[in-house]
């Protein structure tokens, strides 16, 4: 049997092409990863354990997600670390992006938010996702949403068009973390601003950690320290940028952050 490769020994499209096949796994059987680490119920991010769905929802409603109106196929394959919209301040009418939404849980909160004359546009790189928040909007009649697949570090989105980028458990997961950021800059308007909840550490991560593609993919081993993080978005032309709540700091260092910035005027 051939032993897989370390992801320090992959090219970025290769450990992009990991993360798809993951998180295509969780959209076609249903399975949430629970990227915050101490929400593991398993070795493996998309463990097959049938209460891992279970732990899905039940996890978006410690985060405070409203799960009531929400189909079961919106939260079932929820795999976020926080809850970036309720601390984004969303107004009606504005444009929202949502980087790497997934089945669309945040999308859909946010629409409320925006109102018709908002809008929300959610990015993501695996089809299957894509296809599910398709169907989970057309479920709830809502219509101020757009879904597109794309990666988020080439974002498939005009300059100066959007009011407020979102982001839950993705860009630890993007091999360029700084180009990210650089992306969402581009695409904001003159004071447009971020709120994302991420994994950050608090220490290096062991090198074995690191290179394990599992670990990788369970929103552990692209994690980055917290500083770096944070000096990314500051290179990328923000201001304001700061950490402004955060929870766990357990696992390997790994703690879920919520990190807020904003574009010059």
């Amino acid at each position: 049997m051939k032993e897989s490769k370390r992801v320090s020994e992959m090219k970025p499209d290769e450990i992009k092409e990991e993360v798809r096949k993951a998180y295509t796994r969780v959209a076609d059987i249903n399975v949430g990863c629970g990227c915050e680490p101490e929400i593991q119920t398993s070795s493996s991010c998309c463990g097959d354990s049938s209460s891992k769905v279970v732990t899905s929802v039940n996890l978006a409603k410690a985060l405070g997600y409203d799960t009531k109106n929400m189909p079961l196929a919106a939260t079932e394959s929820f795999a976020g670390c926080g809850n970036p919209v309720a601390l984004a301040s969303l107004k009606k009418g504005e444009v929202v992006l949502d980087l790497g939404s997934g089945a669309g849980l945040d999308m859909f909160v946010a629409s409320k938010k925006v109102g018709s004359r908002g809008k929300v546009i959610g990015i993501d790189m695996t089809p299957a996702m894509i296809e599910k928040a398709k169907k989970n909007a057309e479920e709830l009649g809502i219509t101020n949403v757009e879904f597109r697949f794309g990666d988020i570090e080439e974002m498939p989105i005009e300059d100066d068009s959007i009011d407020v980028v979102i982001s839950n458990c993705v860009i630890n997961l993007a091999p360029d973390k700084s180009k990210v950021f650089r992306e969402a800059n581009r695409v904001l308007r003159p004071g447009g601003r971020i709120m994302v909840s991420d994994i950050v550490l608090s220490k290096p991560l062991p090198k074995k950690v690191r290179d394990e593609v599992i670990t990788y993919t369970g929103c552990i081993g692209g994690a980055i320290l917290d500083k770096e993080y944070l000096d990314h978005i500051r290179a990328a032309g923000f201001v304001d940028v700061e950490i402004t709540g955060k929870a766990g700091d357990s696992l390997y260092g790994a703690y879920s952050a919520y990190i807020s910035a904003r574009k010059p005027e």
